[in-house]
């Protein structure tokens, strides 16, 4: 493990130690997320916490702890398991570090719309991944969502494929995003988020990668003039839960958490939802210039990536035909 994991991680055992209740004592949950307080992760946590308080009369306080301040969202899965961490809301980026079937979701041009994200997600295939958390000490509560990626850059309009010829673009810890950045001729480079707006300030790296919610909330406007409405990626999240502290809840207490889970993961893609209406035209007020690439090309440009055996091996877990499998299944439910 790194220094900076390490540090990441003594963090998190300072923030105390996981409350495992009885049935009459109160309930006190950490929730971590990476991201900045008005992001819609932390708005959907904020609702997820009211909703627990109030079917629970006041016996489960939910504690948010937003903009990374408990290490990144490698740092804050790890804590999940050694128990430093009850709850984080994490996009799917490290997750294949800990389930490799998630690495199903970061191919690109995947999804064509939320409604298909939603029917794989909510349907047999999300379900049948999310079950695989519980062997690695963590409990999927539902599939959240960070939306549809875009590319911002700080040196010229994006098009075309070609415009990406040589970008150094920060991309999440997953081989899938280096590989497909890397088709597209970008120089990738994976980087925890919470470093990302400094690496751009000082030019360390041109590029970047997120949905607009995530560009907008963290002021990235500031650091990048140009956004190429690309979606080439579509970002789920996952509200995770340690499966030690799930276990050391009384079932009541687990239905509560259950149900609020699920109200707080419609709210968001909600407010997910509603910030594409909103923030391109917000970005471009900030002084983006804002380019609508023909998306043909690029997923031309990409399609290597399906075909690649090691992608389609890491998808499987290690079994290529499972890796195929679970392609040919989504690619089917997206139809």
């Amino acid at each position: 493990m790194g220094k900076k994991r390490w540090t990441g991680v003594l963090m998190l055992l300072f923030a105390g130690l996981m409350t495992v209740p009885s049935s009459h004592a109160k309930t006190v949950l950490k929730l971590g997320t990476a991201t900045q307080p008005s992001h819609i992760y932390n708005l959907a946590a904020k609702r997820f916490g009211e909703i627990v308080a109030e079917k629970s009369s006041g016996k489960i306080e939910l504690q948010v702890f937003p903009a990374a301040q408990l290490g990144s969202e490698r740092d804050m899965v790890e804590g999940l398991q050694i128990g430093s961490l009850e709850m984080t809301l994490t996009s799917t980026g490290p997750m294949g570090n800990f389930v490799p079937q998630v690495k199903l979701f970061n191919l690109p041009f995947l999804f064509k719309d939320r409604q298909s994200c939603y029917r794989v997600l909510d349907g047999d295939i999300g379900n049948q991944i999310a079950e695989r958390f519980v062997k690695v000490g963590l409990r999927s509560l539902g599939w959240f969502e960070n939306g549809f990626r875009n590319i911002t850059n700080s040196k010229q309009a994006v098009n075309f494929p070609e415009d990406m010829q040589g970008l150094k673009i920060r991309v999440m810890e997953d081989d899938v995003f280096i590989l497909t950045m890397k088709s597209l001729g970008a120089s990738p480079l994976p980087m925890a988020f919470g470093e990302v707006y400094t690496a751009l300030e000082q030019k360390t790296i041109d590029a970047q990668e997120n949905p607009l919610a995530v560009i907008y909330s963290s002021r990235l406007f500031e650091v990048q003039k140009y956004l190429a409405m690309t979606g080439h990626f579509y970002s789920p999240a996952v509200l995770l839960i340690s499966e030690a502290t799930w276990q050391g809840l009384p079932p009541e207490r687990q239905k509560i958490i259950t149900e609020a889970a699920t109200q707080a993961r419609d709210y968001e893609r909600g407010l997910s939802f509603k910030a594409d209406q909103e923030l391109e035209v917000a970005c471009q007020k900030a002084g983006m210039t804002i380019t609508h690439p023909d998306k043909v090309p690029f997923v031309e440009a990409v399609a290597s990536v399906y075909t690649n055996p090691s992608v389609i091996k890491a998808i499987g877990g290690g079994d290529a035909e499972q890796g195929r499998q679970l392609i040919e299944a989504v690619r089917a439910a997206v139809k």
